[in-house]
C-alpha cells in the first residue's frame, strides 16, 4: 500500500514542533504544575457545568457544550472558544460560512488536554482567532472513538510520527482532514492557526489536494485481502509467531522492551494460554515476569489498589497516574487467570485490592462502572498518590514502623522521584523481615497496618477528578473481570457485582431490537453503540453463563451477535465495520483488526463467533470465525511484532487444539462447577445445570439422581465421571 504523506517541509509550518506523545516528557513536572493551576477549581467548574442554563449564564463564556453530558466536554463548556459538539449543526455552519473545521479530541483524564486548554483554549486572544476563522468541535474520544479513529489515522499519515491526545485536526467543511497534530504550546498553536488560515485563503486547492490524499489513505489503511476458505492452520506457523512475540519481551522487567511501558493484558493472557497448552516455559516466564514486575512497580497503587494507565520509564516505577476502567477490568482478568494456574498469593492480593478500588471509587449505586480517575489533583500530576518521607513519618508516628515501611516501598529521604516518593517494591517480604530481624508474619502485619493508616490519610487529600460517564464496552470488560475473579477466588460478592452490572446493561443500554447504546450519564443513554460495545458485551455475557449456567446470558449473547451480523458485517471486506449501518457516515468507514491495550473489536467478534458456535452448535459461526482468521493471517505473518495480534493468536491456538466441552449435569452441579472454575483451563468451555436445558451439547446427559461430569471434544465424549479430579485427568 502506497500512501503519499503530506509534506510541509517547504511551508512555514515546518518550524512548528510536533509535540507528539513520544516527546511530551521533555516538559518538566514543575512546568506542568504551572500549566495546570486551573485544576484547583476543577470540581467547582465541573459542578457548575452541570447546572441549569440560568446558572451557566453567570459565567463570562458559555458555548454549545453546555448541553452535553460528557465530563470532558463540560470541562470546556465555559471556554471563550465557541466549541460545538460533533454533529450536523457544526458541520452545516462550516459549510455555510466556508470555514475550516478544527476537530479537537481528548478525554477527561488526559493531562496534556488540560494543559492545552489552560494555555490556549482559555485564552481570549487565541479563542478570538479560532472563533473568527474556524468552526471548532470538541470530541470526547471515549464517547466517540469512531471520530477519534478517523482523525488519529490522519495524524499518523500526515506527520509520520507518534500521535496522541489532545489530538487537533484541521479539516475541510465537509469533514475531510487536511492535517492533524497533538499538543502545541500557545505560541506554536497560534502559528498553526495562522498557517492554515492563510493557506485556505490563498491556496485552497492545496488543502483540497491534501484532503483527497489523506482521505484516500485513511480509507485504504484497513484494506485486507479476503483469503480462500479452508486455509491450513499449522503448529509451525504459531510457534514462529510466538517466538517473535516472546523475543520482544523485556527479559528483566517484563512488558515490551523500552519505555514507556503499557500493561497489555491480552498479550500475557495469550502467553499464559500458549505456555499452558504447549508446555512452553519460555512463554510462561515472559508472562510471569511481566505480572510480577507490574505488581511490584509504581504503576500499581500499593495503598488503594488498582493500576495506572502506564509507566513513563522502563522499570514500571513512575506511572502516568490516571486510572482507567478498561485497564483495571482486563488486569483483574489477567491476574485471576494467572492465579488459577500458579496460586501465587501476590496475584490474589492484586485481584482483591484492585476490586476494592473499583468498588470504592469507580462504582455507581445503579451497578454501572465509571470510566476513569484523572492523573491530576491540586494542579499537579500524581499529587494524590505520592509521599515525602516526612509525611509518612507524621502519619505513622512510630519510627520503627516507618523505617520498615520505607524500606519495603523504596521511600527515600530526598525522594525517589522529583523530590517525592512513588511507592514501589524491589525486595521480597522475607528480605525485609531479615533486615529488621522480625518474622515474615510480623513484617506483614506492620506493613498492612501502615498501609491502612496511610490510605486513611490519603483519603483526606483533594481527590483527582472522576469521569463518571458509564461506557458499555468498558463496563463489559470490568464485568468480565469480576466473573474471572469469581472463578479464581470463589467469592460470592464478585458474582453478585457482575450480575448487578449485567442487569444495569440490560436495563439501560439494551434496546428492544437488540441494539445497544454506548454511554450513560445522569440517567440518560444516547449514543448508538460501536462494534467494541457489542463484542465485549457478548464476551461478558458468555462468561456469565459459564459461572451461572443460566442460559439467558447465552441467548442474549446470540441476539447481540445476530444484530452485529446484520448491521456491522461487511461481506466485501470480510470483517465487521466499527460503526453500524444505522450511523451517519464519517469520511471513512474504519475496521479494527490490530489488538492494542484493548483487543480489536474484530478479533473479539471472531472469538465470540467461535465460542458461541461451540456452545450453540452453530456451524456458520464457526466457519465465519475461521474465515476471519484466515483473512488476517497474512497480516500477522508480515507484522514485525505479532503481539499486536495477540487476541487473533488465541483464536489460532483454539483452532489448532479444539477446546474441551465440559458438561456438568445433575442436581449437585453447583459444587462441582465452582470447584472446576478454580482451575486454569483456557482450552475448555463449561456448561450444564440441574437439567439438560436447551443446549444440544447437554442432550441425553442427565442421569436421574446423579450428577456427572462429561469431558468432550468436538462433540465426542469420554465416559462420564463424578469428581473434578477425575475430569481433569481426562484432559491431560
Amino acid at each position: 500500500m502506497n500512501i503519499k504523506l503530506i509534506n510541509f517541509k517547504h511551508h512555514k509550518l515546518s518550524n512548528i514542533k510536533d509535540f507528539g506523545y513520544a516527546r511530551r516528557n521533555f516538559i518538566s513536572h514543575k512546568q506542568s504544575v504551572l500549566y495546570t493551576i486551573r485544576y484547583a477549581v476543577f470540581f467547582l467548574l465541573t459542578f457548575a457545568c452541570q447546572q441549569t442554563n440560568s446558572t451557566a449564564q453567570s459565567h463570562q463564556y458559555t458555548n454549545e457544550l453546555i448541553r452535553e453530558s460528557s465530563p470532558y466536554l463540560l470541562q470546556h463548556a465555559h471556554n471563550p472558544v465557541n466549541w460545538y459538539p460533533w454533529g450536523e449543526k457544526a458541520l452545516q455552519k462550516a459549510k455555510e460560512e466556508d470555514k475550516l473545521l478544527i476537530i479537537s479530541v481528548g478525554y477527561a483524564a488526559c493531562h496534556w488536554c488540560h494543559v492545552m486548554e489552560h494555555e490556549s483554549f482559555e485564552d481570549t486572544t487565541v479563542a478570538n482567532l479560532m472563533n473568527k476563522h474556524f468552526v471548532a468541535i470538541k470530541v470526547d474520544r471515549e464517547e466517540r472513538p469512531d471520530i477519534d479513529n478517523v482523525y488519529m489515522s490522519a495524524c499518523h499519515l500526515a506527520t509520520n510520527k507518534n500521535c496522541g491526545w489532545p489530538l487537533n485536526a484541521f479539516a475541510l467543511p465537509d469533514g475531510r482532514p487536511v492535517w492533524a497534530g497533538t499538543y502545541f504550546p500557545k505560541k506554536e498553536w497560534v502559528k498553526v492557526l495562522e498557517y492554515f488560515l492563510e493557506l485556505y485563503e490563498k491556496e485552497p486547492e492545496k488543502l483540497a489536494t491534501y484532503a483527497e490524499q489523506l482521505t484516500e489513505g485513511i480509507q485504504s489503511v484497513d484494506q485486507i485481502e479476503i483469503k480462500e476458505k479452508n486455509i491450513q492452520f499449522t503448529d509451525d506457523q504459531l510457534v514462529n509467531w510466538t517466538e517473535k512475540f516472546v523475543a520482544s519481551i523485556d527479559k528483566k522487567k517484563g512488558g515490551r522492551q523500552g519505555a514507556p511501558k503499557f500493561p497489555m493484558p491480552n498479550n500475557y493472557e495469550y502467553l499464559l494460554q500458549y505456555a499452558y497448552q504447549k508446555k512452553n516455559e519460555t512463554a510462561k516466564k515472559a508472562a510471569i515476569k511481566t505480572l510480577d514486575n507490574m505488581a511490584f512497580g509504581g504503576i500499581y497503587d500499593h495503598l488503594g489498589g488498582g493500576f495506572a494507565r502506564y509507566s513513563t520509564d522502563a522499570d514500571w516505577k513512575v506511572p502516568h497516574f490516571e486510572k482507567m476502567l478498561y485497564d483495571n477490568g482486563q488486569l483483574v482478568s489477567l491476574y485471576a487467570q494467572a492465579y488459577q494456574w500458579t496460586k501465587a498469593p501476590l496475584y490474589k492480593q492484586v485481584i482483591e485490592k484492585t476490586l476494592s478500588f473499583v468498588a470504592r471509587e469507580l462504582t455507581d449505586d445503579n451497578g454501572g462502572f465509571y470510566s476513569s480517575l484523572d492523573a491530576d489533583s491540586e494542579g499537579e500530576e500524581g499529587k494524590f498518590y505520592v509521599w515525602t518521607a516526612e509525611e509518612i513519618a507524621s502519619v505513622l508516628k512510630d519510627e520503627k514502623q516507618a523505617a520498615l515501611f520505607n524500606a519495603y516501598y523504596e521511600v527515600e529521604k530526598d525522594g525517589n522521584w522529583e523530590d517525592t516518593n512513588v511507592l514501589y517494591r524491589k525486595k521480597l517480604l522475607a528480605d525485609i523481615a531479615t533486615e529488621f530481624d522480625v518474622s515474615k508474619k510480623a513484617a506483614q502485619t506492620t506493613i498492612d497496618d501502615a498501609k491502612k493508616k496511610l490510605l486513611a490519610a490519603r483519603a483526606k487529600r483533594e481527590r483527582p477528578g472522576t469521569d463518571d460517564k458509564i461506557l458499555t464496552a468498558w463496563n463489559a470488560l470490568m464485568l468480565k473481570g469480576y466473573v474471572d475473579a469469581y472463578k479464581a477466588l470463589g467469592q460470592e460478592v464478585y458474582l453478585e457485582t457482575a450480575l448487578k452490572n449485567a442487569d444495569f446493561l440490560l436495563k439501560n443500554m439494551l434496546q428492544a431490537d437488540h441494539r445497544l447504546l454506548r454511554n450513560h450519564k445522569d440517567g440518560k443513554s444516547v449514543i448508538n453503540a460501536f462494534l467494541d460495545d457489542y463484542a465485549l458485551t457478548i464476551q461478558a455475557f458468555a462468561g456469565l453463563y459459564e459461572v451461572t449456567f443460566d442460559e439467558k446470558w447465552l441467548y442474549h449473547a446470540k441476539d447481540l451477535t445476530e444484530y452485529t451480523l446484520r448491521n456491522f458485517y461487511d461481506t466485501e471486506k470480510g470483517f465487521f465495520n466499527y460503526t453500524s449501518k444505522l450511523d451517519p457516515p464519517l469520511v471513512a468507514q474504519k475496521i479494527e483488526t490490530s489488538d492494542n491495550v484493548i483487543p480489536a473489536s474484530n478479533s473479539m467478534m471472531a472469538r465470540n463467533l467461535h465460542l458461541l458456535g461451540l456452545y450453540l452448535y452453530e456451524p456458520s459461526y464457526l466457519e465465519q470465525a475461521k474465515q476471519m482468521l484466515s483473512n488476517i493471517s497474512a497480516t500477522i505473518e508480515s507484522a514485525q511484532n505479532p503481539s499486536f495480534y495477540s487476541n487473533w493468536l488465541q483464536l489460532y491456538l483454539d483452532m489448532l487444539q479444539e477446546p474441551y466441552e465440559i458438561a456438568i449435569v445433575g442436581v449437585d452441579y453447583p459444587s462441582l462447577q465452582k470447584e472446576m472454575l478454580t482451575h486454569y483451563l483456557p482450552n475448555a468451555i463449561l456448561l450444564g445445570g440441574a437439567s439438560e436445558g436447551t443446549l444440544e451439547l447437554l442432550e441425553g446427559k442427565l442421569q436421574e439422581g446423579d450428577t456427572y461430569i462429561y469431558v468432550c471434544q468436538n462433540k465426542v465424549c469420554k465416559f462420564p465421571v463424578q469428581t473434578v479430579s477425575e475430569a481433569l485427568k481426562l484432559m491431560k
